[in-house]
């Protein structure tokens, strides 16, 4: 088993030899460095240990990374111009732009982010700076941690053209014509650069120095409103998370009721100590801001959290906030009443078995009855009433229950448009008592295709509401019109009561 002072590194078969792709501290110590053949290596250092390298594993674990530093700010993503490829670092992108004065300033908080990866055994280089490119170049060039904006030129006119993100190719083709610093860059003519060496010098230069902008797209879509909770001390317990989780639901909708607002979508995370997060996130149907019936969404999730060595953090994310007025509420009844507890029923069915799974009922313009609903997500915002439904169904009665396609039946009726007298159903028969109708209802014809004489004969179809002598009420249609060469087919659509 080697030694914990023992040199590692992992290598990958590139540009046809084995070469170093990344190292440890003591291997950096010892002179090595990434793009390194392996064979020079092990003449350097004997005893170097090797591995081989994983690019999908180390882009995860960098992800993962990336989730811990929403500690610091929401608009956190992986950096793609550091890559893991030879010669390259892997980064990481922050956006503290109006987070830094929560830590005590952007010195304090780059002392904390870099204390912390410490902690977790993990080495790197922070800074800070006004635009990504400067920080960029900072972080990997230099050990300066901070560059104001009227000291960047001085600070990035020595640093090597690659600071400035170009392709290898880019940077040896400058290097030819005698341009290594950025520095040497700065007062050439724009014009006659680009067009020998690519647009992408002028935009690197201009984005690092602010004349271009560059914002960093956050690997997470960003919260409408975050509270935090830091912990004096790491903690693990479920009552102490749940505890945690209450604080920040109060705090939350303490503010949402001042703003007249309420959330559909809430997240909460924990930032374990060991540099990594898990979460649990819920829904809602409407807008709300009850902490109690959050809290009852989040019960179930909290037994999915695993605290690791310990929660230093915890944090509560909120998203899809809309306006919420203050409702008056009638005297005498509960607050809320049914259309409250029904909500409230949906977010907790929705939450538990997920709210693809739990649906409702929409309107739709169409007067075939199994065209005139569509189910949708319960979570989805309630749709616009289709005033011609309500109209038809006020003097129309509906049946309470549809089946999932009419089934034909055998039945006995006068001819040529009177009501059934009698009709068999997955062979019982029922014989009729009382029948109203008919109601016609017409094939819609910008749906069909076929020519109008069929469509008259064959997709008309008369309703009749009837009852057998049990009491049972069923609805019935006949579909076409009646003809001497042509039966019309009967079908059982639906059952009243």
């Amino acid at each position: 088993m080697p030694s914990a002072g023992t040199p590692l590194a992992t290598v990958a078969n590139l540009r046809g030899a084995e070469r170093l792709v990344a190292v440890d501290g003591t291997a950096r110590k010892l002179g090595l460095r990434s793009g390194m053949a392996l064979a020079d290596a092990r003449a350097m250092v004997p005893a170097l240990r090797v591995q081989p390298a994983d690019p999908a594993a180390e882009r995860h674990a960098l992800e993962r990374l990336a989730d811990w530093c929403q500690r610091y700010t929401p608009w956190t993503a992986v950096d793609p111009d550091g890559g893991l490829t030879v010669g390259g670092s892997a980064g990481l992108w922050l956006d503290i732009g109006g987070c830094a004065h929560l830590f005590g300033g952007e010195a304090a908080l780059l002392a904390d982010f870099t204390k912390r990866l410490d902690t977790c055994g993990l080495v790197c280089q922070a800074a800070a700076a006004d635009t990504p490119g400067a920080a960029w170049a900072l972080a990997r060039f230099t050990r300066q941690a901070r560059v104001a904006a009227d000291g960047m030129a001085a600070v990035l006119a020595p640093l090597p053209l690659a600071a400035l993100r170009l392709a290898a190719d880019t940077v040896a083709a400058l290097a030819r014509v005698g341009l290594r610093r950025i520095g040497d860059l700065l007062d050439l003519p724009r014009a006659p650069l680009a067009a020998r060496f690519g647009e992408a010098v002028v935009q690197r230069l201009d984005q690092a120095f602010g004349k271009l902008d560059e914002p960093i797209s956050p690997k997470q879509a960003v919260p409408d409103l975050r509270l935090r909770l830091a912990f004096a001390e790491p903690i693990g317990r479920r009552e102490d998370i749940a505890a945690a989780l209450d604080r920040l639901l109060a705090d939350l909708c303490t503010r949402l009721a001042l703003e007249h607002r309420g959330v559909r979508r809430l997240g909460y995370v924990l930032f374990r100590a060991d540099g990594s997060t898990t979460q649990v996130s819920v829904g809602t149907s409407r807008p709300l801001r009850d902490p109690i019936h959050l809290a009852r969404l989040f019960a179930d999730k909290l037994d999915a959290l695993d605290p690791g060595f310990g929660i230093d953090m915890a944090m509560l994310a909120a998203g899809a906030l809309d306006p919420l007025a203050p409702a008056q509420q009638a005297l005498g009844r509960q607050p809320g009443g049914n259309a409250d507890g029904l909500a409230r029923l949906v977010d907790r069915l929705g939450n538990r078995l997920g709210p693809q799974r739990v649906v409702r009922l929409e309107p739709r313009a169409s007067h075939i009855p199994e065209r005139a609903c569509r189910t949708v997500p319960a979570f989805d915002a309630l749709p616009r009433p289709v005033g011609s439904d309500a109209s038809r169904d006020s003097d129309r009665p509906r049946p309470l229950r549809l089946l999932p396609w009419p089934e034909p039946i055998e039945v006995m009726a006068p001819l040529p448009d009177h009501p059934p007298l009698l009709f068999r159903w997955r062979h019982r028969p029922h014989r009729v008592a009382r029948a109203e109708g008919p109601e016609r209802i017409g094939a819609e014809w910008w749906q069909e295709e076929a020519d109008p004489l069929a469509a008259d004969a064959e997709r008309l179809r008369d309703y009749y509401r009837v009852e057998d002598a049990d009491g049972h009420r069923f609805w019935l249609y006949r579909q076409g019109l009646y003809r001497p060469d042509w039966a019309p087919r009967w079908y059982l659509h639906g059952f009243f009561g």
